[in-house]
């Protein structure tokens, strides 16, 4: 019988450099470098079994993939498309599991305050829904559609009849504008507020440096050393912090803030200083508005909205110093950690930068109608529950 001839393999620049690539990149996949050689030994007109006896391929693996070049060229040498293992659960299961992660737990009779894949798995199984299934089999489906019950956010309604004007009045000195005036160059902004309960940990044993191959090491054990306040004001424009520390909080302990940074320059002779509190005891209400204005005639106080106390900016501050200064809390006594906070202060204050604000009126507008429409969602489901 004779002897069919092999493929002729004849390749453009383009496919062989390609080829070239396939065959000796680092990052490319076995199966694909064994396929791009087979290509381009055939290219040199070498036989089958020559191929075979080079590569240490088997002769059919060989003639199978230099006729499948031969044919469809370089988009041959990819796996084809395969059907895979039969599905095992239908669309209606994978449909009702997702259904049912979102629901809450009590909803359902099952005494849990969340879902966890284990628990969605074996309430699948008890309800009938599907038969045995893994927890893992349920998150896959779950990440489909970028559900997590496991997860929760807690949020609050807006009690504040007047929430609107009072944020934007400090979006408005953000963007360093008044009354619809803009500020002058001898007006400042501050944004001022307490960081409570700063604790001294003694650790019971030494922490521990980072090494290779290991995180630093903190002892779980310690003693309690008292706790301390930290007061700070921030100028929101000059990016520049005043900062003490306290036994407490409260109005006293404020208002020596307030005296630290109104008794210096440029505050003592600016025409006006704007300070944004919250509203906490400490700076809450008209008393505290009159007291500020009685003791520094040039400084101006607005608050925040009730709850809204991430419209002032000192928080991000706060946020700075927890991460690099109080975590992990590893001090000997409250003196350490008074010295801690004033080094970071004159450190931070020397390369600071402005925050980049981001957050407008335009954006309050958008937040505040989807509020809005979700309260009216909620009274209009509450509704229709109540006539059922």
């Amino acid at each position: 019988m004779p002897v069919a001839l092999a493929c002729p393999i004849v390749l453009t620049a383009a496919e062989r450099e390609r080829l070239k690539k396939m065959a000796y990149g680092h990052k490319t996949q076995h199966r694909l470098r064994c396929r791009a050689q087979i290509v381009l030994h055939a290219a040199r007109g070498r036989s089958n079994a020559r191929i075979a006896h080079e590569t240490g391929l088997h002769l059919d693996t060989v003639r199978a993939w230099r006729g499948r070049f031969a044919h469809g060229g370089l988009s041959a040498l990819a796996d084809r498309k395969r059907s895979g293992r039969p599905a095992r659960f239908t669309p209606v299961q994978i449909a009702g599991t997702k259904a049912l992660a979102c629901q809450l737990p009590a909803e359902t009779g099952v005494p849990l305050s969340r879902w966890s894949c284990p628990e969605l798995a074996a309430e699948l199984t008890s309800r009938g829904i599907t038969d045995t299934i893994s927890a893992s089999t349920v998150r896959r489906w779950l990440r489909e559609d970028v559900l997590k019950p496991w997860q929760y956010r807690s949020w609050i309604f807006i009690t504040d009849p007047d929430f609107r004007p009072k944020a934007e009045r400090v979006l408005d000195l953000y963007a360093r504008t008044w009354e619809g005036e803009p500020l002058g160059a001898n007006e400042y902004v501050i944004s001022a507020d307490e960081k409570t309960s700063i604790q001294a940990r003694c650790r019971c044993h030494p922490t521990l440096a980072p090494g290779q191959a290991r995180s630093m090491r903190v002892n779980h054990t310690y003693g309690r050393g008292g706790a301390v306040a930290y007061l700070a004001a921030y100028d929101v424009h000059r990016a520049q912090v005043f900062g003490r520390t306290e036994p407490t909080t409260g109005i006293d302990p404020f208002m020596a803030l307030v005296t630290q940074v109104m008794n210096q320059e440029p505050y003592a002779s600016a025409k006006r200083v704007f300070w944004i509190v919250d509203n906490g005891s400490s700076h809450r209400g008209q008393r505290a508005v009159d007291r500020l204005t009685a003791a520094f005639p040039n400084a101006v106080m607005v608050h925040t909205p009730v709850h809204a106390s991430w419209l002032n900016q000192v928080e991000i501050f706060f946020s700075v110093v927890q991460r690099k200064v109080v975590t992990p809390n590893d001090f000997t006594d409250l003196s350490e950690v008074a010295d801690r906070l004033r080094s970071f202060e004159d450190r931070y204050n020397a390369t600071a930068q402005p925050f980049q604000w981001k957050f407008t009126t335009s954006d309050l507008d958008d937040l505040l109608a989807r509020l809005d429409r979700h309260t009216a969602d909620r009274h209009e489901e509450s509704s229709v529950a109540l006539a059922a």
